[in-house]
């Protein structure tokens, strides 16, 4: 996956501190002026894709500022959405050809909204749609679970929101500069993230003979909760389901609590720490196992969490990318310890082209 990253980087994320994608949308057609008409970002996506994008949410908002929001893509031209000359539809589907996606690029379409794709086949009905095409760049992803496409998807987001940024103007150089050169340190950052693998084997095979599992994290994390919820699903055929922490667990969910139910919590060095560290605290006191992800050095959740797993340091807005793998290599090993096929894994197709 680093080589992975590498590929979707090259040519994009130069060491002058600066991201071009210039290359993948035409200057003619991608503007300042056309940049700074923009008033809105929609981001359509199904499944992993759709994690990606509520990743992509921080980063528009942020470094574009630009109102953003994710749909799935499924239900998007259900609810009849108001669109128009000004909203920038972004849809990822790394098939280029998921039918939901391509469903909501026609309703887009209709509506005369300005359409980039992010896809990893290239030539697909999605570019095909589009007016500009970000290519993933990562080769053929065999397996059926979404893993190095989901990771290049959300650099790309960081990429584009940086160049909008850019283009209108909203983005300081300094910024900018400092983005770049913490992205660049992501192929660095995951392979040590990879060799956590020793480590995460033991716990999946802990954790293989539970049925439930609960995903918490919070911000620009919490779609790392889904997505880690997602992979488990997936391949060990768990029930696995993902929360706003502070948020949300009170709401309900804190109900499921007890020896039986582990709790994967992602508390990263971050401004929502102490209230993470209020979440473990609350699933201790309910004897339920908490496996802690917390940044490189932290350890203060220590003698509260069962399993720690330390992360390398990244840049808090790029945490999502390095925080994927070590969810994606838990999955993988407790799908393994039970004995399920983790590449091809039942009921599942890699590319969804029916309703």
């Amino acid at each position: 996956q680093p080589d992975a990253v590498l590929d979707a980087m090259r040519g994009r994320y130069l060491a002058s501190g600066r991201v071009d994608l210039s290359g993948d949308l035409p200057p003619e057609r991608f503007t300042p002026e056309w940049a700074q008409r923009l008033n809105r970002v929609v981001i359509v996506g199904m499944g992993t894709s759709m994690h990606a994008g509520m990743v992509g949410r921080h980063y528009l908002e942020r470094f574009a500022r630009l109102p953003a929001e994710f749909d799935n893509s499924a239900e998007f031209r259900y609810r009849k959405p108001v669109l128009d000359d000004r909203t920038l539809v972004i849809s990822i589907a790394q098939s280029g050809e998921t039918v939901d996606t391509l469903a909501a690029m026609d309703e887009a379409k209709r509506s005369g909204c300005p359409q980039i794709t992010l896809c990893n086949t290239p030539g697909s009905q999605t570019t095909r749609v589009a007016d500009g095409t970000l290519l993933l760049r990562v080769g053929p992803e065999i397996a059926v679970a979404s893993t190095k496409t989901m990771l290049a998807s959300m650099v790309l987001l960081h990429a584009l929101a940086l160049y909008l940024g850019h283009l209108r103007g909203t983005l300081p150089a300094e910024t900018e500069e400092a983005q770049v050169d913490a992205a660049l340190h992501l192929p660095a950052a995951l392979a040590e993230a990879l060799d956590l693998a020793p480590q995460i084997e033991r716990m999946g095979q802990h954790y293989a003979t539970r049925e439930d599992f609960l995903f918490l994290g919070r911000g620009v994390n919490y779609p790392i909760a889904l997505e880690g919820a997602l992979k488990l699903k997936e391949v060990s055929y768990i029930h696995a389901e993902g929360f706003y922490a502070a948020g949300e667990m009170k709401h309900g969910p804190i109900a499921l609590i007890d020896e039986k139910m582990p709790t994967v919590a992602i508390a990263l060095r971050d401004e929502v720490a102490d209230k993470m560290r209020s979440n473990i605290e609350q699933v201790r006191a309910r004897r339920g196992e908490v496996v802690a992800m917390v940044s490189h050095g932290d350890r203060g959740l220590a003698n509260v969490a069962s399993d720690l797993i330390e992360l390398p340091e990244v840049d808090p807005l790029l945490a999502p990318i390095v925080a994927t793998v070590p969810l994606q290599l838990l999955a993988y090993y407790i799908g393994t310890s039970r004995g399920a096929d983790v590449d091809q894994p039942r009921n599942l197709a890699k590319t969804v082209t029916v309703e």
